[in-house]
């Protein structure tokens, strides 16, 4: 068991780094472009954080958190999703008081959940989320969207759709509950175990339910969207508005309601065709309440998450090649006792920033060959007792098999040439 992860948990090896790393910058970049700024909450928070914006009837309350008590007796929650953390540092940093909207995103963040492992998503997986604090215009619903549709468009993600829906709001839902109750009620005792508690505490959350026979009791269930009041109306018709100025596919779906207690009015998700059915790749929505419930605020908020581990799952899928960089632009091998001298260029060459390495294992010249030929890297360097005698160095196009010899002070400008003629 000491050499194994836990079930549900993964490393991500050096080898495969890069594609991570390729995937955020794409993700930072995107996030720049509509002025969020990237904040960074706690793995874990008070457990009352959750259950307090989350939802007590949510599955991820009931069964998927993992929580356990510190020395200090007090309830710990590793973080099982990461909008009430960016709420309550919003709270507590006063950043309300700041000019709004408040922009913030977080990246390659920690998400625990205890549940079985499925596809690209683990009981600990990592998101890329984006929270808006402090604008109620449907503007900023239709900005994320289309700020998630065209960064995974871009990265390769085809058969992409939007899916939305509108889930009312407090003086407007209520009057759907009731309607929902009316028409759930002689289907409880047919409804799995789970629904049949959500059908007293929160019936909305019947009709996210993943089993077949509750599918199917409540397929024909009334929809929300009939009984909006005019302010959700208006703002669900703002939305569709935008998204069609865009020119994006999207559909209305009234059968999305999310796993989460807080969203109000919009609740939209990405999705995309894959060879077992739909994928989920980006779930969010409005929670204009959720600041307010959490503290004393009353401030509107939207936002989405977007698993890392799912889109690069996607990615491989969809055959999309994810550029690999060497971890060096040139190793540096010796002969005899010339260590020195190659720790010496190595690190000149670090220092001119270029991705410059040496053997440290003491191989020998041939061996140094076989590890650089190994590795890829495009060029190498050789330094025997003569070039050390003369202060020089011979660079050799592993590729093309050009060599130079030049002097070590030259030695960086060199490899800044060779290296910019391999990469046109």
């Amino acid at each position: 068991m000491l050499t194994q992860a836990p079930r549900g948990t993964k490393d991500v090896l050096p080898a495969e780094s890069y594609r991570w790393q390729y995937l955020e910058s794409k993700m930072r970049a995107a996030a720049a472009l509509a002025g969020y700024r990237e904040v960074r909450t706690p793995v874990f928070e008070h457990t009352e954080l959750f259950l307090r914006g989350v939802g007590d009837t949510t599955d991820i309350v009931q069964k998927e958190m993992y929580t356990f008590k510190d020395k200090g007796d007090r309830s710990i929650t590793l973080k099982p999703e990461g909008t009430a953390g960016a709420v309550r540092c919003f709270l507590e940093h006063n950043l309300y008081a700041d000019a709004l909207p408040c922009k913030m995103f977080y990246l390659n963040a920690p998400i625990f959940r205890y549940e079985n492992p499925q596809s690209g998503r683990l009981r600990e997986h990592h998101q890329f989320g984006l929270e808006c604090f402090g604008a109620k215009e449907a503007t900023a619903d239709a900005e994320l969207i289309l700020l998630a549709y065209h960064l995974l468009h871009d990265l390769g993600v085809s058969n992409l759709s939007v899916e939305i829906n509108s889930i009312g709001c407090p003086r407007c839902r209520p009057v759907y509950h009731r309607r929902l109750k009316e028409f759930l009620g002689g289907r409880v005792d047919s409804m799995c175990e789970t629904c049949r508690e959500r059908f007293e505490r929160n019936p909305l959350r019947v009709l996210d339910c993943k089993e077949k026979k509750c599918q199917e009791l409540t397929k024909d269930a009334p929809s929300m969207l009939d009984l909006l009041c005019d302010e959700c109306r208006a703002h669900f018709d703002q939305l569709q508005q935008c998204l069609t100025q865009a020119g994006i596919p999207y559909r209305v779906n009234s059968r999305i309601v999310r796993g989460l207690d807080y969203y109000t009015k919009t609740v939209f998700e990405l999705v995309t065709e894959t060879n077992e059915g739909k994928l989920t790749v980006c779930g969010g929505g409005r929670y204009d309440n959720l600041v307010a419930q959490i503290g004393e605020q009353d401030i509107p908020a939207v936002g989405f998450g977007m698993g890392l581990e799912r889109v690069l799952m996607l990615l491989d899928a969809e055959g999309v090649e994810i550029p690999k960089t060497n971890p060096y632009e040139i190793f540096v091998t010796y002969m005899g006792e010339n260590r020195l001298h190659a720790f010496d260029l190595v690190q000149r060459m670090r220092r001119a920033g270029i991705r410059a390495d040496l053997d440290h294992c003491g191989r020998s010249l041939k061996a140094q060959f076989k590890y650089a030929n190994k590795t890829g890297v495009p060029l190498t360097a050789v330094i025997g007792d003569e070039e050390a005698a003369g202060g020089n160095v011979k660079i050799k196009n592993m590729a093309s098999g050009e060599e130079a010899t030049v002097s070590v002070q030259d030695a960086c400008e060199t490899v800044r040439t060779m290296i910019g003629q391999e990469r046109e």
